[in-house]
């Protein structure tokens, strides 16, 4: 009787498999195993941790670079934003110089007055389109964060006590900033006289 399986079958008695743990590489623990030696792992430490120390003191560089021009960037906005006020306000000045240089043999004061508040409407207009508000609103409740009182005055009025009763000097504010505040007198109410 002849056998007709093929001799690497696994059904062949001829070819029995060797077990598992037989097998290179593949046996107990440690056996085959790859090990990085002592010498190996301090020199592959070594060379990440010059790497990320040279990522370090790039991002650093970066940083430094990046906080100088920031700051170069800032003043040169600071210097044309002042240098476009200015261009706003040197017409008003100019008309301020002519008035200042007028003879007043061939000038009245009246003409002198108007020619004043010309420039005087000249410059606020400027101001406002460059974004400043004026404060000097009578009759509106006194608030420190845009006012200083100066002096006080009594009112017989109890609806008029801690209101601005005068504008001695008017305030500005920027946006939201305050540039001076107006100084003001305030009104408090006395009671009524008994």
């Amino acid at each position: 009787m002849t056998d007709k399986t093929p001799p690497n079958s696994p059904a062949s008695p001829a070819s029995p498999r060797a077990p598992e743990a037989d097998q290179p590489g593949e046996g107990a623990p440690g056996e085959g195993a790859l090990v990085e030696s002592a010498g190996a792992t301090i020199e592959r430490l070594n060379g990440e941790l010059a790497d990320l120390n040279e990522r370090y003191l790039r991002l650093a560089a970066e940083f430094d670079n990046f906080r100088k021009r920031t700051a170069r960037e800032r003043s040169e906005l600071w210097a044309t934003a002042q240098a476009d006020l200015v261009a706003r306000l040197v017409d008003a000045v100019d008309d301020l110089t002519r008035f200042a240089h007028v003879d007043p043999v061939a000038v009245n004061a009246q003409a002198i007055r108007d020619g004043i508040e010309l420039v005087e409407r000249k410059v606020l207009k400027q101001l406002e389109a460059a974004g400043v508000e004026r404060v000097d609103g009578v009759g509106v409740p006194f608030n420190p964060a845009v006012h200083e009182a100066v002096t006080t005055a009594p009112t017989s009025d109890p609806a008029r006590d801690h209101t601005v009763g005068a504008v001695l000097q008017p305030g500005y504010k920027m946006g939201e900033r305050l540039v001076r505040p107006a100084r003001v007198q305030v009104l408090t109410y006395q009671g009524d006289p008994a």
